[in-house]
């Protein structure tokens, strides 16, 4: 008797569809955050360090989570859940920025289905922490995840092209698996470059895989947003500013405007106004250190309004502190009513504030 021979099993075909079966996209379902940033995309929000960036992409979770305008000007298409990991910054401080954020628009944190995961650490080159990270996605199903930064989520050479296009394979898949947006916050080098992308930090493959992506660098003193898209023409770059009201509440990036009448309470001040405000506010000078914890500003750019306020006049230095010359006139900044007190302040705080991978 003859043996049997082994029988092969046949190949498993990779899932292949005529071209014209694919699904169609829908003209008003294209974008995530209009002209921002793609549906399902991802990309990256570059910058040089303390440039805002984690501002900005605290600013898209919670326009997707609210389904209100990012920056005040770009309007949502497509709500829904968003999910955020910070690795650098305090949960208190994550807390706090997302209310600063919401009392700006007039919302209720709680309301939001907005969740931050709290793991003291995350790896993204480690198959275990992979495994988490992709089944907090399946349980929250967010539409949009933002990681930030890159640099803390790994042990790569980030210079090593096959070491990063094995990492950003694994985000590719993991944003098509899940249907999610996926915003990666990274540094950028000092060197100039034609196309902000080109100068995202490593190997040029970072800048290769980004569907949308948003660049964020200081210019005299100003800080400008560039926006870049794979398949979508780009907006025009535009100004942007840290933004409090006088009394140093509801900080938030915006839209910088040019000068004009005074400010109403429910609309944003930018810094120099907030600045001159709270020291016109004040019967004695007022402290470098005591201003930026009242306004709740970064020091180097509080250093710098400082200057091109005293430059114009607007302000004087003393030995004590700053302050607003008496002979000089200054325009009346709007103050909120001191009652009733904001949205925010009344509502409880949650129980179940932070999701937990």
């Amino acid at each position: 008797m003859s043996p049997r021979t082994p029988q092969v099993p046949p190949p498993c075909d990779l899932p292949v569809v005529q071209a014209a079966q694919l699904e169609t996209r829908q003209a008003d379902r294209r974008w995530l955050v209009h002209d921002l940033w793609s549906q399902g995309a991802v990309g990256f929000i570059g910058g040089a360090p303390k440039c805002c960036k984690s501002w900005l992409g605290l600013d898209l979770a919670v326009s997707v989570a609210s389904a209100t305008p990012c920056l005040g000007r770009y309007p949502v298409d497509d709500p829904g859940p968003a999910l955020v990991y910070l690795a650098e910054d305090a949960l208190a401080l994550v807390r706090d920025r997302l209310a600063s954020q919401c009392a700006h628009r007039g919302l209720a944190l709680e309301a939001l289905d907005l969740h931050v995961i709290t793991s003291p650490g995350l790896r993204l080159d480690l198959p275990a922490d992979r495994k988490r990270l992709a089944a907090t996605l399946e349980r929250r199903r967010p539409r949009l995840l933002l990681l930030d930064p890159l640099v803390r989520m790994h042990a790569l050479d980030e210079n090593s092209a096959a070491e990063v296009s094995e990492l950003l394979g694994f985000l590719r898949v993991l944003s098509r698996e899940h249907a999610v947006a996926l915003v990666l916050v990274h540094h950028m080098s000092k060197k100039s470059r034609a196309q902000p992308g080109q100068a995202l930090r490593g190997s040029s493959d970072l800048h290769a895989w980004a569907d949308s992506s948003l660049y964020l660098t200081s210019r005299r003193g100003s800080l400008l947003l560039t926006v870049e898209h794979r398949s979508a023409p780009a907006p025009e770059p535009v100004a942007l500013a840290l933004c409090s009201r006088p009394d140093g509440s509801a900080t938030h990036l915006g839209i910088a405007r040019p000068a004009g009448p005074a400010a109403t309470p429910s609309e944003p001040v930018a810094l120099p106004s907030a600045v001159k405000g709270a020291l016109a506010a004040s019967d004695h000078p007022v402290p470098r250190v005591a201003l930026r914890k009242q306004l709740r500003v970064n020091n180097e750019q509080l250093g710098r309004v400082l200057l091109d306020l005293e430059r114009s006049g607007d302000v004087r230095r003393t030995p004590a502190g700053w302050t607003v010359p008496q002979t000089s006139g200054h325009p009346t900044v709007a103050r909120p009513p001191p009652s009733p007190k904001a949205p925010l302040a009344a509502q409880p705080a949650a129980k179940d504030q932070f999701d937990l991978l």
